[in-house]
């Protein structure tokens, strides 16, 4: 288990660079200590959890968030992979998408997401909800050991 505020390892799947931008912005705002590694895609997002190709080596995260709409897989496609592998399976994975569509946010969490955000546009509000999630799921509640 993680001990409240000991750095983790954060997997972002985003395919905006000025999502990925802002989200990396967030975490300097905020002094956020923890490892932001960035997939652009829902392949690159795979490849790094299942650690192939350029990703041998790669930390399991301790943290996925992850965008909906995205190449290659999307991030529903996503989900479900993490989600059904034992091995993975116990990774809490914030969707963190711009939609608010309702059937969006039911899929979801039908597909076992850990919680369901929706971007702020404003970037002060995306910043605030970059906080919170990782006061939520860094300060407050205990994860799983990465292995």
């Amino acid at each position: 288990m993680t001990d409240p505020g000991q750095p983790i390892d954060i997997l972002l799947v985003e395919d905006d660079p000025g999502d990925e931008l802002m989200t990396r912005e967030a975490f300097e705002d905020n002094k956020i200590g923890n490892t932001l590694h960035v997939a652009h895609d829902g392949q690159e997002a795979l490849d790094f959890l299942y650690r192939v190709g350029p990703y041998t080596d790669a930390p399991r995260p301790d943290l996925i968030l992850l965008d909906l709409n995205l190449p290659k897989y999307d991030g529903r496609q996503v989900l479900e992979k993490i989600k059904a592998d034992p091995d993975l399976s116990h990774i809490p994975v914030v969707v963190l998408t711009t939609s608010a569509a309702e059937e969006d946010i039911l899929r979801s969490y039908k597909l076992h997401a850990n919680a369901y955000v929706t971007k702020p546009v404003d970037l002060d509000q995306f910043v605030a909800a970059i906080k919170q999630i990782d006061d939520f799921f860094v300060q407050v509640v205990r994860l799983p050991r990465a292995h």
